[in-house]
């Protein structure tokens, strides 16, 4: 059973394809193995978290910066978990279906969790100096989720299955860079 969980987190790391193709793999089990995969990132996400917290209290000088509660950490884990499979069903099953799409939201919330796999490596950004490499998990895990999704919907290319997985990030890019102006000009929204 370990060695299966591990074998899903491992293939989930080098982006392999077989991951999402297998009907093995969304199994019984496979739920069990989602809710570890978001228990144990979340948790490893407190570790930049931290350093990032108490990188910026000493430069704030405040004493008792305290971060959240592991409870509500986990709590929101699991909300933006559920919200994220919630949209990709949604845009990606019942608005931009293929023809041959047929995917339940079981299977959706189980891709979403084993593309999660990645951050796994946060927990080697240990210090301030290594913040900036909180990027590369997070592109790691939007590439394991553009492949999972290319193969769970059934999509002919990469292209919908991108722009679906990357749109909220994009918009949100867009948004950032039209307040920089907006800014620049002296009129906030």
């Amino acid at each position: 059973m370990f060695v299966e969980f591990f074998n899903i987190i491992l293939k989930s790391i080098k982006l392999d394809k077989s991951l999402y193709s297998d009907k093995k793999n969304y199994g019984e089990a496979s739920i069990y193995y989602s809710i570890i995969i978001i228990l144990l990132t979340s948790l490893i996400n407190i570790v930049p978290g931290s350093a990032f917290l108490n990188h910026m209290s000493a430069i704030i000088d405040i004493e008792d910066a305290k971060g959240p509660s592991i409870r509500f950490i986990l709590i929101i884990s699991f909300i933006v978990w559920v919200i994220k499979t919630a949209y990709l069903y949604f845009i990606g099953v019942v608005i931009f279906p293929s023809k041959s799409t047929s995917c339940s939201f079981r299977k959706l919330l189980i891709v979403v969790a084993y593309a999660n796999s990645p951050f796994i490596f946060y927990i080697l950004i240990f210090d301030i100096k290594l913040i900036y490499f909180t990027f590369i998990p997070y592109i790691w895990y939007c590439l394991s989720l553009i492949i999972g999704i290319k193969i769970i919907l059934k999509y002919e290319n990469y292209f919908k299955s991108i722009v679906i997985t990357l749109a909220p990030q994009i918009l949100f890019f867009i948004w950032i860079l039209s307040q920089h102006t907006n800014a620049n000009t002296g009129t906030l929204i």
